[in-house]
């Protein structure tokens, strides 16, 4: 199934106050690669931005004059997030302006849940790191990732932040293949160890270590709920 990392900017914090979307970016994730693949649009709210709303994101109301409404692109985009997990970081707010949107255009349009499946990756990062911080910064810091362009908030380039941040906190290490960047091919060329390379030398493990890597695989599997994979492995 696509993947689809969705971020959202607004005119402020809540719908049922009148406030609207003002900019939607989304990208993919194929087979945990973040392709070139993407929807990005701003957006005309038809009112105001709030001062403190204004602050976060740097979008004015002045550049938004000319820029299309959500009803000139909800089909395109619909059409682009169908059939794919969305990711979301603190999802309920995002799918609220959305689920907002679509009201508002009364084209008997159904809720987000009804096009694509809906992951909260602040959810998951408060599961994974309980009891620590969990906004982007902090997980950027966390799994040592650039945002250091992030001056302000912005829908694209918070996306291509939160894929990068969703990829280490789901698997971590994207490929184990190591590829040969200087091929012309349209083929990855994987390098190969040389033959002539000396055996390695293989240690056994003494009946403690093996002890204390069994401990060990326990306290994994129980601080993440019963996924540890080394625990289970021929069950």
């Amino acid at each position: 199934m696509r993947q689809i990392v969705l971020d959202t900017e607004t005119t402020g914090l809540e719908p049922t106050l009148g406030h609207r979307i003002i900019e939607i970016g989304c990208i993919e994730i194929s087979n945990r690669r973040i392709t070139e693949n993407r929807f990005h649009q701003y957006l005309q709210p038809e009112r105001k931005i709030d001062a403190e709303a204004g602050a976060i994101h740097g979008i004015t109301d002045k550049f938004l004059q000319d820029k299309p409404r959500f009803v000139d692109i909800v089909d395109e985009f619909i059409t682009f997030i169908q059939n794919s997990k969305l990711i979301i970081h603190n999802a309920k707010f995002d799918v609220g302006f959305i689920n907002h949107e679509l009201n508002l255009l009364k084209q008997n349009f159904k809720p987000l849940d009804h096009y694509c499946q809906i992951i909260d990756s602040l959810a998951l990062a408060r599961k994974r790191h309980p009891g620590q911080k969990n906004n982007l910064d902090a997980l950027c810091k966390r799994y040592n990732i650039d945002n250091s362009n992030r001056q302000l908030h912005g829908a694209l380039l918070d996306v291509e932040i939160l894929a990068q941040v969703y990829l280490a906190m789901t698997g971590g290490q994207v490929s184990l293949l190591i590829q040969d960047n200087k091929t012309q091919s349209n083929h990855s060329t994987i390098k190969r160890v040389s033959s002539t390379r000396a055996a390695l030398s293989v240690i056994a493990p003494t009946e403690e270590e093996l002890q204390a890597h069994q401990q060990r695989l326990v306290a994994i599997d129980k601080a993440s709920d019963g996924k540890c994979l080394w625990q289970h492995l021929g069950e």
